[in-house]
Protein backbone atom coordinates (compact mmCIF):
# COMPACT_ATOMS: atom_id res chain seq x y z
CA UNK A 1 0.00 0.00 0.00
CA UNK A 2 1.61 3.71 -0.98
CA UNK A 3 1.55 5.74 1.77
CA UNK A 4 0.18 9.39 0.76
CA UNK A 5 1.31 12.58 2.56
CA UNK A 6 -1.17 14.87 3.72
CA UNK A 7 -1.02 18.48 2.36
CA UNK A 8 -3.54 19.88 4.20
CA UNK A 9 -1.84 19.06 7.45
CA UNK A 10 0.69 22.10 8.58
CA UNK A 11 2.71 19.35 10.22
CA UNK A 12 2.86 17.06 7.00
CA UNK A 13 6.66 16.66 5.34
CA UNK A 14 4.92 17.25 1.83
CA UNK A 15 4.59 20.65 2.70
CA UNK A 16 8.01 21.17 2.13
CA UNK A 17 8.64 19.14 -0.74
CA UNK A 18 5.92 21.06 -2.61
CA UNK A 19 7.58 24.30 -1.57
CA UNK A 20 10.97 23.24 -2.93
CA UNK A 21 8.97 21.78 -6.17
CA UNK A 22 7.08 24.80 -6.92
CA UNK A 23 9.58 27.41 -6.19
CA UNK A 24 10.26 29.95 -9.08
CA UNK A 25 13.89 28.60 -9.08
CA UNK A 26 12.68 24.77 -8.60
CA UNK A 27 10.46 25.20 -11.29
CA UNK A 28 13.08 26.56 -13.66
CA UNK A 29 16.29 24.32 -12.44
CA UNK A 30 14.22 21.08 -12.53
CA UNK A 31 12.71 22.13 -16.33
CA UNK A 32 16.50 22.90 -17.59
CA UNK A 33 17.53 19.44 -16.58
CA UNK A 34 14.95 17.48 -18.34
CA UNK A 35 16.79 18.50 -21.74
CA UNK A 36 20.31 17.35 -20.18
CA UNK A 37 22.52 17.54 -17.88
CA UNK A 38 23.93 21.01 -16.61
CA UNK A 39 27.36 22.81 -15.20
CA UNK A 40 26.74 25.19 -12.78
CA UNK A 41 27.48 28.10 -15.28
CA UNK A 42 25.34 26.82 -17.84
CA UNK A 43 22.38 26.31 -15.35
CA UNK A 44 23.13 29.98 -14.88
CA UNK A 45 23.16 31.24 -17.61
CA UNK A 46 19.61 29.13 -18.92
CA UNK A 47 18.23 29.75 -15.66
CA UNK A 48 17.95 33.87 -16.69
CA UNK A 49 17.79 35.98 -13.32
CA UNK A 50 18.59 33.60 -10.94
CA UNK A 51 21.85 34.61 -8.73
CA UNK A 52 24.60 32.21 -8.17
CA UNK A 53 23.49 32.13 -4.49
CA UNK A 54 20.32 31.04 -5.35
CA UNK A 55 20.97 28.74 -7.71
CA UNK A 56 23.53 26.77 -5.36
CA UNK A 57 20.77 27.03 -2.42
CA UNK A 58 18.06 25.38 -5.15
CA UNK A 59 20.37 22.76 -6.38
CA UNK A 60 21.50 21.87 -3.16
CA UNK A 61 17.79 21.51 -1.89
CA UNK A 62 16.95 19.39 -5.15
CA UNK A 63 19.74 17.28 -4.28
CA UNK A 64 19.20 16.41 -0.51
CA UNK A 65 15.26 15.96 -1.69
CA UNK A 66 16.91 13.07 -4.34
CA UNK A 67 15.58 14.98 -7.41
CA UNK A 68 19.14 16.29 -8.70
CA UNK A 69 21.94 14.38 -8.80
CA UNK A 70 25.60 15.99 -8.54
CA UNK A 71 28.36 14.61 -10.22
CA UNK A 72 32.07 16.34 -9.60
CA UNK A 73 34.61 15.17 -11.60
CA UNK A 74 38.01 14.60 -10.48
CA UNK A 75 39.79 17.11 -12.53
CA UNK A 76 41.54 20.91 -11.79
CA UNK A 77 39.90 22.65 -12.06
CA UNK A 78 36.31 21.69 -10.74
CA UNK A 79 33.69 20.42 -13.14
CA UNK A 80 30.31 19.27 -11.82
CA UNK A 81 27.93 18.41 -13.65
CA UNK A 82 24.02 18.38 -12.34
CA UNK A 83 21.63 15.59 -13.98
CA UNK A 84 18.06 14.77 -12.66
CA UNK A 85 17.58 11.36 -10.77
CA UNK A 86 14.91 9.26 -11.87
CA UNK A 87 12.55 10.39 -9.53
CA UNK A 88 13.62 14.20 -10.24
CA UNK A 89 12.67 13.12 -14.04
CA UNK A 90 9.22 11.96 -13.31
CA UNK A 91 8.67 15.53 -11.14
CA UNK A 92 10.08 17.11 -13.34
CA UNK A 93 7.69 15.97 -16.32
CA UNK A 94 4.72 16.97 -14.08
CA UNK A 95 6.24 20.43 -13.22
CA UNK A 96 7.12 21.28 -16.92
CA UNK A 97 3.28 20.39 -18.04
CA UNK A 98 2.60 23.47 -15.25
CA UNK A 99 4.36 25.69 -17.36
CA UNK A 100 3.08 24.40 -20.55
CA UNK A 101 -0.34 25.31 -19.96
CA UNK A 102 0.72 28.78 -17.93
CA UNK A 103 2.58 29.77 -21.48
CA UNK A 104 -0.19 28.41 -23.36
CA UNK A 105 -2.69 30.52 -21.61
CA UNK A 106 -0.73 33.02 -20.71
CA UNK A 107 -3.31 35.80 -22.86
CA UNK A 108 -6.00 34.49 -21.34
CA UNK A 109 -4.49 34.73 -17.62
CA UNK A 110 -3.49 38.15 -18.63
CA UNK A 111 -6.95 39.32 -19.63
CA UNK A 112 -8.06 38.39 -16.59
CA UNK A 113 -5.59 40.12 -14.55
CA UNK A 114 -6.32 43.51 -16.67
CA UNK A 115 -10.33 42.87 -16.29
CA UNK A 116 -9.91 42.54 -12.47
CA UNK A 117 -7.59 45.69 -12.17
CA UNK A 118 -10.49 47.43 -14.49
CA UNK A 119 -12.92 46.04 -11.68
CA UNK A 120 -11.00 47.12 -9.44
CA UNK A 121 -10.63 50.71 -10.50
CA UNK A 122 -14.22 51.35 -10.90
Amino acid sequence: MIRRGELFNQNCPSREILKHLTSRWGVLVLIALLDRDHRFSELRRTVGGVSEKMLSQTLQTLEADGFVSRFSHPVVPPHVDYSLTPIGREVAFQVRQIADWIEVNIGRILASKKDAEVAEAN
